[in-house]
Parts: C-alpha cells; structure tokens; sequence
C-alpha cells in the first residue's frame, strides 16, 4: 500500500495546504505490443468528482490507456493509484470490485431483456431461498435507480430494442452506476445520437459528476466536452501532449492541439 498521494497548495496568508488526494492516479504508464510502443510513460491525475476529457486522433493511445485503467489490458511498467493505494487489475471484475467502471461504445446489452433485467443482469433479486425471481423488487430497484440518475424511461418493463439511443445509453451508464463506481469510464457515449439525446447524456454525466463519481470521457465529438469536462487531455502517439483547463480553452485551441501535433510531427520527419 503506498502513501496518500498529497499536492501542496497555497491557502491564505501563504500557508501551504494539503490538497483532497486524487481519486486516480495513471503514473508513468508504459505499454507496448511488439514492436509498437502503445503507451509511453503516461501519467494522468483525476480528482473526485472530476469530469476529464479524452481526446485524441485514432491510434492514438485513448482507448488502450483506458483498457488498463479498467483491467482488460495490464501496463507493462507504471502504477494505477485509486485513493492513494497502488492497485493490480488483472481483469475487469477486478478493476470494477475497486471502483473503476467502464461503458464501451457498444453498451453490452440484451435487446431481448427489459430495462430492470438489463440494469441487474446476473444479480437479480431473489425470493424462497433463491429459487424464484423477486420481479417485483428487481422492477422497484430498476425504477429506484432511473429516478435518482433523472433518467426518463417511462416503464422498466421496456425491451431494450425498443428504446431510443439515448436511451440505451442511459440504461448503459445506470447499469454501471449499480456497481458503485468511484470512476466511470465512457467511450464515445454519444456517438450517432440526436442533438436532444446528446444533452440528456451530457447532463447525466454532470449529474454523476455532483455525487462524487469521476469521469473520464472518450469522444471525437469535440463539441461535447466543453459545459461538461473541467479538464481536455489530449493523446499524440502513445502520450499525453497536453492537459487543459476546460474553463479557458477554446474548441479552436483544442483542434490545434490535436491537428498540430500531428503537423509538428510531419514537419518534423520532413526534414
């Protein structure tokens, strides 16, 4: 176990004063497949309750940096550090039992299952010594769940096929938000959703964000980030080039990050 990872900050009169720890820590992560470097040496802090920004062309190194966070992949050298304890994700369930919840592109659920089956899928309430399925508190807790996260889907009796986009994303982000995550990870939630789909997302993730829950958001929707994200983090080739505050940068300040690393780089091997 290592020590709470502490930042000194000026208080009044000048006094330095001890910073809330870090929620997670990413230090000096490495990995490598091959001959290719994926990830080289990144480090990356994210505060409770912090909403971040993942940006960054495909390649990359976004979504094999957020693998490792969530257990599916394992760091060749570095450390993951959640609330000041060093950990070792050797799986998903792993990662997940510590607090780290992810929401892939593609959601991972059963269109043939309602809403409640989908929200508890393998941990189902259940009554006469676990014989039967209790639906009747597994639909009480499906709706219990919707309403604290303001999630508007009438009925928890709804087939997952016949819901909206948005929709489908919100039953996604709840279903994670029933393991109590202290980090939520989401690739590209509002990917192919209409504009009025995209705020109910965007709000939801502000919502999480005002309970506690960080969040580290992975899109190429660029417009989407700011009203959301404190900070924009984007990835050149394996590395975090640059780390800004949300509050001050421009949507044209982050399209000259991305693209000018990438002409830096060209001009670079040009010569």
């Amino acid at each position: 176990m290592s020590a709470p990872i502490e930042s000194p900050q000026a208080g009044s009169g000048g006094a330095l004063a001890t910073a809330p720890p870090d929620r997670v820590v990413l230090r000096d992560i490495r990995k490598r497949y091959g001959m290719v470097d994926a990830i080289r040496g990144v480090t990356l802090r994210v505060a409770p309750g912090e909403v971040i920004g993942l940006v960054g062309d495909n390649g990359a190194g976004k979504s094999t940096l957020m693998k490792i966070l969530s257990g599916a992949e394992t760091p060749d050298s570095g450390d993951i550090v959640l609330d000041g304890v060093v950990q070792q994700f050797t799986s998903p369930r792993s990662s997940r039992d510590q607090g780290v919840g992810m929401v892939y592109q593609d959601l991972a659920l059963c269109d043939d299952v309602d809403v409640a089956g989908n929200l508890f899928l393998g941990r189902e309430p259940r009554r006469l010594g676990g014989l039967l399925l209790d639906r009747r508190r597994l639909h009480a807790q499906a709706r219990e769940q919707l309403d604290a996260l303001r999630v508007s889907i009438p009925l928890t009796t709804t087939a997952v096929r016949n819901l909206s986009g948005g929709q489908r994303q919100a039953v996604a982000i709840a279903r994670a938000i029933t393991f109590r995550p202290k980090l939520l990870i989401l690739d590209e939630p509002t990917a192919a959703l209409a504009v009025s789909e995209v705020e109910t997302v965007l709000q939801l993730i502000k919502d999480l964000s005002a309970r506690g829950v960080s969040v580290i958001l992975i899109t190429h929707r660029l417009a989407d980030l700011f009203g959301v994200c404190d900070r924009l983090c984007v990835m050149y080739e394996g590395e975090l080039r640059a780390d800004m505050d949300a509050t001050t940068t421009t949507l044209e300040d982050l399209v000259a990050q991305i693209v000018g690393h990438k002409t830096r780089f060209a001009s670079r091997e040009d010569h």
